[in-house]
């Protein structure tokens, strides 16, 4: 298994959901579906034996449903993080599936974007903690409320996700604060599309700007991944 990929365990009854679910997840750069389980106590035998590090779960099925399922996972410290991904709609399952941990709540029917930002939001916030002893209380806040404000906003106008989604992976795997001119050929942008995505990125609070001084002419912005 390729280094830092996020292993995905569906727990879903309908073999319909079970493949749109899979090709959505895998179409997403860094998710891996490693098992899919039709039912709440299958779910929590392959969790046990794959030990994944996300489960897209249903909430209605037989043979134990969504809600018993979260609770067994919490209750027996299985040390996976859950993703709701239901057509149940009421406040009390809503609230019920959030108390118990879950890190997102997907409806059904759902588009393949609302499923790429739950995973985008979620390797950011699994990576992000996977390399800290400790974490300070800006990026915990980060972590914890950027996510409902991407979620409410589209894109602006000619920016699209899929290229969004390649600036910031670029800029994750840069040490150092870099320049729009580089961002734009690493990976094969024109100078003017890159520097706005960065523009957007860091109006969104994903990245800070460091201006860099010195030589002739004027500053340059250099763009560094929060």
């Amino acid at each position: 298994m390729a280094e830092g990929l996020i292993r995905v365990l569906l727990i879903e009854d309908d073999p319909m959901v079970q493949e749109i679910n899979r090709q959505f997840v895998e179409r997403v750069e860094g998710y891996k579906v490693i098992g899919i389980a039709s039912n709440g106590k299958e779910g929590i035998e392959l969790i046990k034996k794959e030990k994944p590090d996300l489960v897209f779960i249903d909430i209605y099925m037989p043979n134990q449903n969504g809600i018993t399922t979260i609770k067994q996972i919490r209750s027996e410290e299985l040390g996976t993080d859950v993703i709701a991904v239901t057509a149940a709609s009421d406040i009390e399952t809503v609230r019920d599936v959030l108390q118990h941990g879950a890190v997102d709540y997907i409806m059904k029917p759902f588009k393949f974007e609302r499923i790429q930002q739950a995973l985008m939001n979620y390797r950011n916030y699994h990576s992000s903690l996977l390399k800290k002893d400790a974490i300070s209380q800006q990026e915990l806040d980060h972590l914890l409320f950027q996510r409902g404000k991407q979620d409410k906003s589209e894109l602006p106008k000619g920016l699209n996700m899929l290229t969004l989604e390649k600036v910031i992976e670029y800029l994750k795997g840069r040490d150092q604060a870099i320049s729009a001119e580089a961002v734009a050929e690493g990976i094969g942008l024109a100078r003017v599309t890159a520097r706005r995505y960065l523009e957007y990125l860091e109006q969104s609070g994903k990245v800070e700007i460091i201006i860099e001084y010195g030589g002739i002419g004027r500053p340059v912005n250099q763009y560094k991944i929060l």
